[in-house]
């Protein structure tokens, strides 16, 4: 069993505390942690202003080539971990084995992570809208047109307190080092395994490890990131979200509530997409805040809705080892029967039914685990209390509304897929400041573009644009 330590700015820590990470079927451990506690991170945040130093004794240029051998090291190297080491397949064996996520799809979300970190220049350029990057190092510069501009980092680090449920999300925060900003990083419970492996990977490519700490911890030491660092994401539930709502150190990510919309003009034609809302619906598990949760359409909605459930109900529960699993299991006991009992009770109100009830039980027990089986329910009414419900596998309501009260009815939509080549409802949509990405035609909501910001704009969190000024004489020498 591996014994992993808390990182303190590039240095092991071992503490007496330790939690193990075991494995969601047998229960066998996998790796014994040591546990940070609040006082310990904040103590560490004095030096938190090295981090940034360091990092900005090296161009922008370089990190980035950095970065790109570390993408490599990352999917292809047998790699350090705590007091021994973990090739490719242990890493997705150990992610799948606490995490409940099939291996199959580990291995996918490390292609995702590896695309970011090869197309680091690109995703950058994409961030910045073109910016000549030594403006963020510097902190001004002259920008193509001639004129002095300033990007003011916020915080030398910035804060990460991340979940266990999608390995996916750690996409969020891989262009941080190359922008010059620290990392502080508190792992979930059952996911100690990216944090870790990507340290060891940027460490190996030449990145200072001082940049980086990793706190595993319970609670407080979440708390402990947010109120230490000037800068920090969140992901957590709906309650999470409205918690830092305004708060302008805190981007905090939550559910999607991400959704497909078929516009009048082609709902008569909704056979044409039923594997394009199933995909959306089911792949990686239903676990991504980007897939959906639900579709609307003004009419043929049971039709829908049970065509997606002919698709994607009869789906079985298979080994986590198995190439064709597709469901995730709930780790956490009674996890996946809370969220079953809350499904059950959705059910009671009339006008909603459940269209996957034919193809056996959604809910399977095991002896440490249980699985949640996919589930589309039919909604009459935005006003059920399924038609706006989210869940971390693959579930969605399909419900009937009239186009022209859809926008008013969805409620906040990570991704909204509108199927309608209506110019009015199109231009409706691309105005909705509820929506943050949109795919306007025949686009998977799980389908994303990463030279585009997801969900907010990372370069935006972190730099401050601000007005500066020099004199005449030395703007002509800069330029």
């Amino acid at each position: 069993m591996l014994n992993i330590p808390i990182l303190r700015w590039g240095k092991p820590y071992e503490s007496l505390e330790t939690d193990d990470v075991k494995h969601f079927l047998t229960g066998e451990p996998i790796a014994k942690v040591s546990q940070a506690n609040g006082g310990l991170l904040q103590r560490d945040m004095r030096k938190a202003a090295n981090a940034r130093k360091v990092l900005r004794d090296i161009p922008i240029e370089d990190l980035i080539e950095r970065v790109k051998k570390a993408g490599e090291l990352y999917l292809n190297a047998t790699l350090p971990l705590g007091d021994g080491t973990q090739s490719p397949d242990d890493f997705a064996h150990m992610q799948s084995a606490s995490t409940g996520l099939p291996e199959h799809m580990c291995k996918a979300n490390m292609a995702k992570n590896f695309f970011v970190l090869s197309h680091m220049d690109q995703m950058l350029d994409a961030l910045t809208r073109g910016l000549n990057l030594n403006i963020l190092s510097n902190g001004f510069g002259v920008e193509n047109r001639g004129v002095v501009v300033s990007f003011q980092a916020q915080a030398p680090a910035v804060g990460l307190v991340l979940p266990s449920n999608s390995p996916g999300v750690h996409t969020l925060w891989l262009p941080v080092i190359p922008m010059q900003i620290g990392l502080v990083l508190k792992p979930g419970p059952q996911e100690p395994w990216t944090p870790y492996r990507m340290t060891a990977a940027f460490t190996e490519a030449g990145i200072p490890a001082e940049a980086i700490s990793i706190y595993p911890g319970g609670p407080d030491v979440g708390a402990a990131v947010l109120a230490s660092c000037d800068r920090s994401m969140i992901f957590g539930g709906t309650p999470t979200v409205e918690r830092y709502k305004g708060n302008p150190k805190v981007q905090a990510h939550g559910p999607g509530f991400s959704k497909i919309l078929l516009g009048d003009d082609v709902v008569d034609d909704w056979e044409k997409y039923v594997d394009l809302m199933a995909d959306s619906i089911y792949l990686n598990s239903g676990r991504g805040c980007i897939n959906c949760s639900g579709i609307w359409a003004s009419r043929h909605t049971k039709e829908i809705a049970a065509a997606i459930a002919k698709k994607i109900g009869p789906v079985p529960v298979l080994p986590p080892e198995d190439p064709k699993a597709g469901l995730a299991a709930f780790t956490i006991p009674g996890a996946a029967q809370a969220i079953w009992n809350q499904i059950a009770a959705g059910l009671k109100e009339d006008g909603v039914t459940d269209m996957t009830s034919e193809y056996g039980a959604r809910l399977e027990e095991k002896e440490r685990c249980a699985y949640l089986r996919p589930t589309i329910v039919h909604c009459k009414s935005p006003s059920n209390t399924l038609a706006k419900a989210e869940y971390m596998y693959p579930f969605a309501s399909v419900v009937e509304c009239p186009q022209d009260k859809m926008l008013e009815s969805i409620g906040p939509t990570l991704v909204c897929t509108a199927l309608t080549n209506d110019p009015k409802f199109q231009s409706d949509l691309t105005d909705a400041t509820h929506i943050d990405r949109l795919n306007i035609g025949p686009i998977p909501t799980i389908k994303l573009d990463w030279l585009q910001p997801h969900e907010g704009n990372i370069v935006e969190f972190l730099f401050r644009a601000r007005a500066y000024q020099v004199p005449e004489e030395r703007l002509a020498a800069m330029r």
